[in-house]
């Protein structure tokens, strides 16, 4: 192996992969949330589905990993982007906010006129 590549320890102390972990970590558990709540409330006669098939424990495996998958990378996704923002302007997200939500004048104005 190289020797320059991190492993091991060295690996969780760059701020990048932390980042990325913690936001993955709160994505599974948004999953996770999700996946309880699908067969809680059991929409569509979703729960019934999974354990009526002969292999019940292949269709949760499969959708709990895609609702990983999901929120996880979406999570990621929005860290990483929101990265950069952070650094350059804090005011940043304080103006984006306003412009999505309509407070901003320049956007009234184009629904009013």
């Amino acid at each position: 192996m190289n020797g320059n590549a991190p492993s091991g320890p060295a690996l969780t102390q760059e701020p990048l992969i932390r980042l990325l972990a913690g936001n993955l970590a709160a994505g599974a558990a948004l999953a996770l949330l999700m996946f309880g709540g699908l067969l809680a409330l059991d929409p569509q006669h979703l729960r019934e589905l999974v354990f009526a098939d002969q292999s019940a424990a292949a269709a949760i495996a499969l959708l709990l990993s895609g609702l990983v998958i999901t929120f996880g990378s979406a999570a990621m996704g929005g860290a990483i982007m929101l990265l950069g923002a952070s650094r350059a302007d804090p005011g940043q997200r304080k103006r984006l906010a306003t412009a999505r939500i309509g407070t901003n004048p320049l956007v009234r104005r184009r629904q009013s006129g």
